[in-house]
């Protein structure tokens, strides 16, 4: 704490301290309050440094809580059978996104993740639906789920590609209707995405995602790391390298 924090520290343990000698007879309990209260009056900054510290120390406290979290949900988050996987499948870092194929954030982070897998052939990416925004993000979350399903890795991952480029509203009928354009058997498809299995799926990354406190699209995790929001190329570059260490 500060200086002031440390001047108030010391007055309270040498009042106390010169109340227990033989002057204890010469000080009460209102005394040492009124030479507190006059203390912390004479110097009203303590009162932002206290509450400061106690800021700082809930902030640490979270960080180290959520840390822990992704630490314990490490094979939730790499190993899920649902997720599609971009870059090198044996990649020494993951980076793990939660999207949803309405965000327009997602949409701009992207780019970001395009070009960080291609200047980084060590790199292996985890795609999560977390559909959170109406109805028709789990329609189409549904569609991209079923698609590896039906049609396999690689093109799960153009599709994904084609509905996060794609400039409007998502549902599951323009999910079927790319997924058509990319030669894939949509009667086939619709069932799949009706299936249990999907929609098992689907509450499986809700529930990682209320455990691990996201709450938002994009969510980036890397190693213990969780970076909320369209961050950036640079601060996802840097926490990989930082998980490499």
């Amino acid at each position: 704490m500060g200086r002031k924090l440390g001047g108030l520290a010391g007055l309270l343990f040498g009042t106390i301290a010169w109340a227990s000698t033989s002057h204890a007879e010469q000080i009460d309990r209102s005394q040492i309050q009124t030479l507190i209260r006059e203390y912390i009056l004479g110097n009203p900054q303590i009162i932002e440094e206290a509450l400061t510290q106690v800021r700082l120390r809930a902030q640490k406290a979270e960080a180290e809580a959520k840390s822990a979290a992704l630490i314990a949900e490490r094979a939730a988050l790499l190993e899920s059978k649902g997720d599609i996987v971009m870059g090198n499948p044996n990649g020494d870092v993951s980076l793990v996104e939660f999207f949803d194929f309405n965000c327009g954030y997602c949409k701009r982070a992207a780019p970001d993740v395009t070009a960080l897998l291609a200047g980084d052939p060590k790199l292996r990416v985890v795609l999560k639906d977390l559909p959170i925004l109406g109805p028709g993000s789990v329609e189409a979350a549904k569609v991209g789920l079923a698609v590896k399903e039906v049609a396999g890795e690689a093109r799960a991952v153009e599709f994904h590609k084609r509905l996060i480029d794609f400039r409007g509203r998502i549902d599951g009928s323009r999910a079927i209707e790319v997924a058509g354009e990319l030669g894939i058997d949509t009667q086939r498809l619709k069932s799949v995405a009706a299936s249990k299995e999907i929609e098992a799926l689907i509450s499986k990354n809700l529930d990682l995602a209320q455990r691990l406190g996201v709450t938002g699209t994009p969510s980036f995790v890397v190693g213990d790391q969780l970076l909320v929001g369209a961050v950036g190329q640079m601060p996802l570059g840097e926490a990989i390298r930082a998980t490499r260490k």
